[in-house]
């Protein structure tokens, strides 16, 4: 399913509405400006409140397991609006809420 790709500058919040920042944008390739991001980059988790029994246990990172099955930059797919992350330690996912709306992949 094609979708826009995702950049540096995107909003990508985990579940609990932690901020998620890629480590290591794709500096070869932009759009808007800002590097667009791969699917191997890790992404760094800030400000999650996530707790249980009173015991907090906060999103630390995210791993992209979906990308772009058409679209790669060197070699590597690239990360879409539609794609999908697991949050360590706790297993959850994140949320795309903004990206660049002039660029789609597939």
């Amino acid at each position: 399913m094609p979708g826009y790709l995702l950049h540096q500058g995107a909003t990508v919040l985990c579940l609990h509405a932690g901020q998620a920042q890629p480590t290591a944008p794709n500096p070869r390739v932009k759009v808007g400006g800002q590097a667009i991001v791969t699917q191997p980059t890790a992404y760094t988790i800030a400000g999650c409140p996530f707790n249980v029994s009173g015991s907090p246990v906060p999103c630390v990172t995210a791993q992209f397991t979906t990308a772009a099955t058409r679209v790669k930059s060197g070699g590597v797919p690239v990360l879409l609006k539609d794609s999908q992350a697991v949050c360590a330690p706790n297993g959850t996912g994140v949320n795309i809420v903004v990206t660049q709306v002039r660029v789609k992949g597939q």
